[in-house]
């Protein structure tokens, strides 16, 4: 059975069969989510908010209760997009605003230029370097203890 779901602030309406994850439909959309564990629920690379219709998504696991509270942006109505499941009408859902990063070669591309939208730490959701700030060689050493293996990080902050 078909669901629509509204996708924010892009303003698009979409549908999608029941059962179907929200991360299928954002990379369905062409939407720049990483990704970086998979879909397994791992990284906060595919977080999301959700604006509306909570009750019609699928019940919240304890692995992505685990990884949510990482992330410095999360709030009560964050989820991450690969753990969730679109069962009922009336959902919204809100992209955060920024662009993940993805590497240090990410960085060494905008020093010397403003950032056109917010660089975000790529497993917490810090933001790095808020939007129209100066991109500078000092956020290479902040970054420059980063490993973007997600195990990495996953191992380190939950101690597996």
């Amino acid at each position: 059975m078909v669901k629509q779901i509204r996708l924010e602030p892009i303003a698009q309406t979409i549908e999608v069969e029941t059962n179907s994850s929200l991360l299928s439909v954002l990379l369905h959309k062409d939407l720049d989510v990483l990704k970086e564990c998979g879909g397994r629920g791992m990284c906060a690379t595919c977080h999301i908010y959700i604006k509306a219709g909570m009750s019609e998504l699928s019940r919240m696991s304890r692995r992505e209760q685990r990884t949510l509270e990482v992330i410095t942006s999360c709030l009560p109505n964050s989820r991450l997009a690969c753990q969730t499941r679109v069962q009922g009408e009336g959902v919204v859902v809100e992209l955060p605003s920024g662009m993940y990063v993805q590497s240090i070669q990410d960085i060494e591309a905008l020093i010397g230029r403003r950032a056109d939208q917010d660089l975000l730490h790529p497993f917490t959701g810090t933001i790095l370097v808020q939007e129209g700030k100066l991109v500078t060689r000092s956020m290479l050493k902040q970054l420059k203890n980063v490993n973007f293996e997600v195990s990495h990080y996953f191992n380190r902050t939950h101690g597996v």
